[in-house]
Formats: structure tokens, C-alpha cells, sequence
């Protein structure tokens, strides 16, 4: 069958995600987030992938598993099963604004959100009956309300502090996040009883 391959996110979720996967005895030894984007550890390949790229490497078969945060399965809704939610990097994806930008908003039928989550940001505006242009951002949103280029942005919120130290208000909450287990469709049925070994340590 080959090893199985998971792909985990550089950044944000790396640390909280090899912790885990090493206190479950998932894998024999911690890995290091360096040049290196394959590495083979125990009895798993580990694939080092920008966090956008786990649900494509694992719906189109790179890896059979991967870590992901629920605000990337939202803004990609790759076909794929999604199947543990391991409890870890809990944050919030939310509307924010400078605080004179908290009444604009009570009363607005059009406005301009920077982001880097553009369909859920078009989901819920257009839930909302708000006409949104959307700009799309790949870094420093928080930039975006302070130079003009929008009003609003959608983005992870974790603590705050990012948020405060330039200014700007959490207006709403749009969804809550944390990392959950993907695993690609066929690999499912292919490598049932590995995967399933990998998914009884991660449930303890």
C-alpha cells in the first residue's frame, strides 16, 4: 500500500499540529518546520504545504490525509471527507472594522471588505442582502481599512491583539475554527485499516 502521506500547514498550525500528532504516538518524532517538505517519520510521509494547499494535496491524492483548519475547508469546500475535528488552533472568522465603521455597517446596503476567505465572504454578506465588492487579499488585511482600499475586513481573529494594535474592532462573529483531519475519498477505502489506526490514537 506505500506509506501514508499527511500533509500538514506551515505556520500558524504547524507547532499545535505536530505536538499532537507526536503526544498521540502518531508519529515516533517531532518534525521541524525548515526547507525540507517531505520528510519521513516512522511510518508516515509528512508533506510541509502552505496551509491553502492541504485540501487540494489531499483531494487530489498527494497525501491521503491532512491537517486543516475549518476557515480554509469553508473558503475551499474541497471534495473530500472530512473526519475528526482535533480540538486544536480555535479561533474565530470574523467581520472587523475601525470603530467609527461599527454603525456603517448597522445601516449598509453596499460596502468593501478586504480578505483573504473571498466565498465566505460573498456567502455571507449575500446571506445578509449587503452587496459586498470583495477584494482579495493574500497577507496584512488589517492593513486595508487604515490606507482606504476598504471599510471592512473578514479574517481570523485569535485573541485580538492584531486587531487592537491597529485599530480596528471585531464587529461579528461568522464562523468558529479549529483544525480538523481530512482525508482523501479513495484513500479512505484503499488504506482503511492504516487510517483508521492513525484515527483511533487522535480520538483518545
Amino acid at each position: 500500500m506505500g506509506k501514508i502521506k499527511i500533509a500538514l500547514p506551515k505556520g500558524r498550525l504547524f507547532q499545535e499540529s505536530v505536538d499532537l500528532l507526536f503526544e498521540r504516538e502518531v508519529i515516533p518524532d517531532r518534525v521541524e518546520e525548515g526547507r525540507k517538505l517531505a520528510v519521513e517519520v516512522g511510518d508516515l510521509t509528512v508533506l510541509l504545504v502552505k496551509p491553502f494547499d492541504v485540501p487540494v494535496y489531499v483531494e487530489k491524492g498527494v497525501a491521503d490525509l491532512g491537517i486543516c483548519g475549518f476557515d480554509i475547508y469553508l473558503e475551499r469546500k474541497p471534495d473530500v471527507y472530512r473526519i475528526l475535528d482535533l480540538g486544536i488552533g480555535a479561533c474565530r472568522i470574523s467581520l472587523a472594522g475601525k470603530p467609527q465603521a461599527v454603525e456603517l455597517y448597522k445601516k449598509a446596503t453596499h460596502l468593501r471588505v478586504a480578505t483573504k476567505y473571498p466565498s465566505i465572504s460573498e456567502r455571507f454578506f449575500q446571506a445578509k442582502g449587503i452587496k459586498a465588492e470583495v477584494v482579495h487579499l493574500s497577507g496584512s488585511v488589517e492593513l486595508a481599512p487604515l490606507i482606504g482600499l476598504s471599510d471592512f475586513i473578514v479574517d481570523l481573529v485569535q485573541t485580538g491583539r492584531t486587531l487592537k494594535e491597529n485599530g480596528l474592532v471585531e464587529i461579528e462573529v461568522i464562523d468558529h475554527s479549529t483544525a480538523w483531519l481530512l482525508c482523501n475519498k479513495a484513500s479512505f477505502r484503499s488504506k482503511r485499516d492504516e487510517i483508521a489506526r492513525i484515527l483511533r490514537k487522535l480520538s483518545r
